[in-house]
């Protein structure tokens, strides 16, 4: 049987999510029957070394055994209750102190959910409706969020979608990454009606594009220019590049902050906090309201904790970057050795290699990576057995459970695929 045939008669494009579908690299999706440490394995029996990491939160490696023992113990006393536990105060509190911005937290049940919730939440306190976003920076799939957006909808060239009411729509405005000026212009354009400065700190749908130097302190002044609630969406980055998320790794501190991925140990989960003052605006004990029986759920906290401990060892940081280092700056030194002047930008664990000369600093940047040049590498390096994200505009991300072999395989199967190409 073919699978992912198959799941098309049932699901629509055969994906629950669709950069699944292989739209932007061609060819069917690995279907994936299991993982372990840095390894996929597949339905059809292959193995390959995985750099998707489930985009992102997979820091420690597929099926951590800390992870899996806390889960399963977990399990065994209920799934799920709808009702508070001491292990949602537990992973508060460790939240509250690792984010250096973050006093108070809410527990949800996705990235896209926490984005939602907190821009309610910055129109609530600032009472104005609009919103700052960038370009090609991603925030999930809500309403008013699907304008220029970036991750799937740019494989899809799609930048919005049907569906989105254009009264929606027209309170989001939109800057350019790494431009100040774009935004203090939409600033003087619309003083005292916007609500909230949405930005991910490194962008990561858009591949990977860093903050220009001073480009996050400037944004913390813009937004207190005019009393503009900055949210930073750690949803990829938090407790990835750093213990503290960019806020520590940059030393810029947001006043909402939006968590995902990592907090629940790879379970679904989402969360954001900020300071006390806008955070006891959140209903039972303030006016805006928020739910879901999901939030906080038994299996994504214990993950969570778990997960957490982890990332809090002593040098665990300092290794993953040591790892890092040996698999990017291989990259790197391909790239030199085949002539190669392809933009490659990294940020500790994180890494993007765009099929494009000069720097990438921007969505226009981005947009000249040569996508057909990057589709015949992702499966040059699947045929090798590595596993890359199936779009142009993802990062990659190492784990602490990439062993050496694995990470010197990887050299050697970019250096192979890229001089195929």
């Amino acid at each position: 049987m073919n699978i992912f045939e198959e799941s098309k008669k049932f699901i629509p494009g055969g994906v629950n999510s669709p950069v699944r579908a292989y739209g932007s690299v061609g060819g069917d999706p690995v279907i994936v029957k299991s993982a372990k440490g840095s390894k996929i394995y597949s339905e059809d029996g292959k193995e390959y070394i995985d750099y998707v990491g489930s985009w992102g939160p997979m820091i420690t490696g597929h099926a951590d055994d800390d992870i899996i023992s806390e889960v399963k113990r977990a399990a065994d006393m209920g799934t799920s209750f709808g009702a508070p536990t001491k292990a949602e105060l537990d992973i508060a509190k460790m939240i509250c102190d690792m984010v250096p911005s973050v006093e108070m937290v809410r527990l949800v049940s996705s990235g896209t959910e926490a984005l939602m919730s907190a821009i309610r939440l910055a129109r609530a306190y600032t009472k104005r409706d609009k919103i700052i976003k960038f370009e090609g920076c991603y925030h999930g799939h809500s309403d008013s969020l699907l304008v220029k957006s970036g991750s799937g909808l740019l494989t899809f060239n799609q930048p919005s979608s049907p569906g989105v009411p254009e009264d929606f729509a027209k309170h989001t405005l939109i800057a350019q990454f790494n431009d100040i000026e774009s935004v203090k212009s939409l600033i003087a354009d619309n003083k005292g009606q916007i609500a909230c400065l949405l930005v991910e700190p490194v962008a990561g749908n858009m591949g990977l594009v860093l903050p220009k130097e001073g480009f996050l302190a400037d944004l913390r002044k813009a937004c207190d220019s005019d009393g503009i609630v900055l949210l930073f969406d750690e949803v990829i980055t938090g407790f990835r590049i750093a213990k503290g998320g960019s806020q520590a790794y940059y030393d810029v501190m947001p006043d909402i902050t939006t968590m995902g991925k990592i907090i629940g140990g790879g379970l679904p989960v989402g969360a954001f906090g900020g300071k006390r003052e806008i955070m006891q605006m959140m209903s039972p004990v303030g006016p805006v309201y928020q739910a879901g029986t999901l939030s906080g759920n038994p299996l994504a906290t214990a993950a969570g904790i778990a997960m957490l401990k982890k990332l809090s060892q002593p040098d665990f940081y300092k290794n993953l970057k040591a790892k890092s280092d040996i698999l990017y700056d291989a990259m790197a030194e391909n790239c030199k050795k085949l002539g190669l002047n392809y933009a490659y930008n990294r940020v500790e664990s994180m890494a993007c290699l765009f099929f494009t000369e000069g720097k990438v600093e921007s969505f226009q940047d981005a947009m000249k990576s040569d996508t057909k040049k990057y589709a015949k590498f992702f499966h040059e390096m699947l045929n090798r057995g590595i596993n890359l994200a199936p779009s142009q505009f993802e990062a990659m991300f190492v784990s602490s459970a990439h062993s050496e072999e694995d990470l010197e395989k990887t050299a050697k199967a970019h250096y192979e695929s890229l001089k195929a190409l």
